[in-house]
């Protein structure tokens, strides 16, 4: 299967990345090099590895050549050993946790720039598409013990290609807003635009986010919003033409849906969405085979302007917030097993997620389109899992 648009001058060598991230062990019995470790680790959920034991079997599929590149060095009496699924497992469950993030997060959003941005197109800007970002959490279901809670996470994900920018732990989900700001602080946000649900639209994180990171914002309001979702199916939409129409259909479903936006009015605007300009109505139908059509009217407000957006872009980036859903957490949950997944013990659980989002995040930004198809065509062959991750090895030394 061939991977493009990316060619291997332009990808950064995940190792260097690697290197920032601390090392918890003591010095004393260190027989393979933090990097060297989580190498395997990255290579090996390239190749779709779903659980611990997985991610030690790439190492023993690798030949030795391939381990040489990746730093695995020779043992005293001339075998090579890899490291055993008790020593990864104890490395992901003591390793700092947010470095590992920012080391990933760092590799990805070069990865997205270079797949975005060719030569002849220097700024998002200039392409007239600015980025844009959704801030979503997700819980890992399986990592709940009696003594602890499900972890949850929160994520900075780009709308496409598909990409996680930042993660964050926040404990639970009611913790998400107060982690809103530090999780998008990093991240040069100057000109893009972010999408988030109501709950992250509190007029602190908003008025953040448009005054000192100089971004753009689309808040979507679900019913779980009552007050907010009430002043917006309040405004006067039936006198309101439709302004922008699309339809898709697959997998035995047939959706088509319908955008209005109007002026924020100034109670409302001031209240709870500062900065807010147009106010947005999209009305869903959908018809499954064999089943009744539904109806439903969703609402948002964003800080664009009508002179810097149009009907068709706001649609086109409230669905790719909803996209997240199915191309990033259904890919997870269901390509690599996350929900599944017993892993419990320290940092694991979240390094684990994090090693998920750099393997779809490397394959997306590569072209793929089907990441389960992707993977199962490179799990057999190690050495094409080191050149997607931009590690270049020498091509005569495959296989020795």
């Amino acid at each position: 299967m061939r991977l493009g648009p990316l060619d291997a001058g332009q990808v950064a060598d995940l190792r260097s990345y690697l290197d920032a991230v601390p090392d918890p062990r003591s010095r004393r019995g260190r027989w393979y090099s933090l990097t060297a470790i989580l190498l395997v680790c990255a290579c090996a959920a390239v190749s779709g590895a779903r659980s611990i034991e997985e991610l030690a079997e790439w190492g023993q599929r690798a030949s030795n050549a391939l381990l040489v590149v990746i730093g695995i060095r020779r043992h005293l009496l001339g075998w090579r050993r890899t490291p055993s699924p008790a020593t990864i497992g104890r490395v992901l469950g003591t390793v700092d946790g947010d470095a590992l993030d920012r080391a990933v997060g760092a590799y990805l959003a070069d990865r997205h720039r270079v797949a975005t941005e060719p030569a002849h197109r220097p700024s998002p800007s200039a392409s007239g598409r600015p980025c844009v970002i959704a801030v979503d959490g997700k819980t890992l279901k399986g990592s709940a013990r009696l003594t602890a809670k499900r972890r949850h996470l929160l994520s900075a994900v780009t709308h496409a290609p598909v990409v996680t920018l930042a993660q964050v732990e926040v404990g639970a989900k009611k913790n998400e807003t107060t982690h809103f700001q530090p999780l998008l602080a990093p991240l040069d946000l100057a000109g893009t635009v972010v999408t988030f649900d109501a709950l992250h639209s509190v007029k602190a994180n908003v008025s953040w986010l448009v005054e000192t990171k100089k971004a753009h914002y689309i808040a979507v309001i679900k019913t779980n919003q009552p007050t907010a979702h009430s002043q917006l199916a309040d405004l006067p939409w039936r006198d309101i033409p439709v302004q922008h129409t699309a339809s898709t259909t697959g997998h035995g479903r047939r959706e088509s849906r319908s955008i209005k936006t109007c002026a924020v009015p100034d109670e409302l605007g001031g209240i709870s969405f500062p900065h807010g300009r147009l106010a947005i109505r999209v009305h869903r139908r959908r018809k499954q085979t064999g089943q009744r059509e539904t109806r439903e009217s969703l609402y948002a407000v964003t800080s664009l302007d009508a002179h810097q957006t149009g009907p068709a872009g706001l649609a086109t980036a409230i669905r790719g917030h909803w996209g997240i859903e199915n191309s990033s957490h259904h890919i997870r949950d269901v390509t690599f097993a996350e929900d599944a997944s017993t892993v419990h013990t320290g940092t694991a659980p979240r390094a684990m997620a994090t090693l998920r989002n750099l393997a779809i995040g490397v394959l997306k930004t590569l072209g793929s389109d089907n990441i389960a198809k992707t993977t199962r065509a490179i799990r057999n062959e190690p050495e094409r899992a080191l050149h997607i991750l931009g590690i270049t090895t020498e091509p005569d030394t495959y296989g020795t």
